[in-house]
């Protein structure tokens, strides 16, 4: 039997398209779709990552968040909303400049 993976496992498998499932404040599952992992420095790392049901969550259809990527006490990773929207501008910035480049 395979040891289930970590989420920074999950988000750096090429080969996986299944949804991330993460639960929200009140304990509500909700599902992402994947749109990229991004780098800011040697020490930060970010998801961007899409509701499957924007409406839910109340935010428009064509929008996407941003989640830092941080290791608790046990070196485990875990995804935390970015509340820094100049953080969270930074790192949609870098993931257009990435777009740019593969185009």
């Amino acid at each position: 039997m395979d040891e289930e993976k970590n989420i920074l496992e999950i988000l750096l498998d090429a080969e996986n398209d299944d949804t991330i499932k993460l639960y929200d404040e009140n304990d509500e599952l909700v599902e992402f779709e994947q749109v990229a992992i991004v780098p800011l420095s040697e020490e930060e790392l970010y998801a961007i990552l899409k509701p499957v049901d924007p409406d839910a969550m109340g935010i428009p259809e064509d929008e996407a968040m941003v989640f830092r990527i941080d290791f608790d006490e046990f070196g485990e990773p875990y995804l935390a909303v970015e509340t820094d929207n100049e953080k969270s501008i930074a790192v949609f910035d870098v993931y257009y400049q990435l777009l740019d480049e593969v185009e």
